[in-house]
């Protein structure tokens, strides 16, 4: 397998942009210090992404990844972030095996 250069240059540019949009927010705010609603508004955006992500996979009205959504809205209202996400992964990869 041989990678052309052009794509080499692709990927690591990517990667780098990327980067930079994951570090630029501590720059930015180095030595700041948030207000309560900025704070709140901040912890929600990890949240926000991971729907943004998901979402266009739920409107595809496959059974399986509908169950998934059901699951996951279920533990939202129970759990943290992390056990509602395992949750949903591990129910829609259920759903998944057995209706196929």
């Amino acid at each position: 397998m041989t990678i052309h250069l052009s794509a080499l240059i692709a990927i690591l540019a990517m990667a780098f942009v990327t980067y930079l949009t994951r570090i630029s927010g501590y720059f930015l705010l180095a030595g700041r210090s948030l207000s309560p609603r900025a704070t709140a508004i901040m912890d929600l955006i990890p949240g926000c992404v991971l729907v943004a992500v998901l979402a266009p996979s739920f409107a595809s009205g496959r059974p399986a990844e509908l169950l998934g959504l059901v699951a996951t809205m279920l533990a939202a209202t129970r759990f943290s972030l992390l056990p509602t996400m395992l949750c949903g992964i591990i129910v829609t990869g259920v759903c998944r095996a057995l209706l196929g």
